[in-house]
């Protein structure tokens, strides 16, 4: 059982693997690929969706099969991890289950934070809603919320029409779950925590717990919601590379 993804970039050069929120898939970091040439790039599909959605979908059985395709595409070299919303999830869970996997992770918007009050409206919610996700005008919205650019609304319209009811219900109740595992605090890597200046309270209290945790480094995208890798690429991809390429320990960043 392995995951589907896409490989570009200097195959010699050092790892950045990207993983994608829910919802979405390694399309989202289109910008970010033509900005990195110089890396070998590891973008996969986690699993329910785009060529993994044969999958299902657990935080820690994705987790292992990440660690496991890292160990096989990394051979020795410096690895970067780079996650958005439940992306950044699989990371924390990550890096809790081996510490020393990555050089250095740049962990955007993670809800850690777990709100058991609306665990059981999710099942009548996803009911109620999944129909939609097949219309264009509805996908659009959704699209708009995420501040993807108009040449990927297609793409998520896509995307959409193929998660199923089931596999969407999983991952909103392992997403409204996650919590920073104690074995998180042990991780060698270095931390960068990132979330929109103008996201919920939760999601900023969340990115400063990671932060504590890892004894790492916090960054707001200033004026951005949800989604600071598709709203404001280039800031994005400055981060990344200057956080991947600066080796000095710090306590703030920018």
């Amino acid at each position: 059982m392995s995951l589907s993804l896409c490989e570009y970039g200097e195959t010699s050069a050092p790892l950045l693997v990207f993983l994608h929120g829910g919802g979405v898939s390694g399309w989202m970091w289109n910008e970010q690929i033509e900005a990195f040439p110089d890396y070998h790039c590891v973008v996969p599909d986690l699993p329910g969706h785009g060529g993994s959605r044969h999958l299902d979908f657990t935080m820690k059985g994705t987790a292992g099969l990440l660690l496991t395709m890292i160990e096989e595409k990394s051979s020795g070299k410096p690895v970067h991890l780079i996650g958005f919303s439940l992306g950044a999830q699989l990371i924390v869970q990550m890096l809790s289950m081996n510490p020393h996997c990555a050089e250095t992770a740049i962990i955007n918007s993670a809800l850690t934070r777990p709100m058991p009050s609306l665990i059981p409206v999710i099942r009548p919610l996803v009911r109620l809603t999944h129909p939609l996700t097949r219309l264009r005008w509805f996908a659009k919205l959704q699209a708009r919320s995420l501040r993807l650019p108009n040449v990927l609304v297609e793409n998520y319209w896509e995307e959409s029409r193929e998660l199923k009811a089931s596999t969407l219900e999983q991952i909103l109740v392992e997403n409204m779950s996650f919590k920073i595992p104690p074995s998180f605090q042990e991780t060698t890597a270095r931390v960068l925590v990132t979330a929109g200046g103008k996201e919920r309270t939760i999601m900023k209290k969340s990115a400063e717990d990671i932060q504590t945790k890892a004894k790492g480094s916090l960054y707001m995208f200033p004026g951005v919601g949800h989604g600071a890798p598709l709203a404001n690429p280039d800031s994005f991809n400055h981060l990344v590379r200057k956080w991947g390429e600066d080796h000095t320990k710090r306590s703030h960043f920018l």
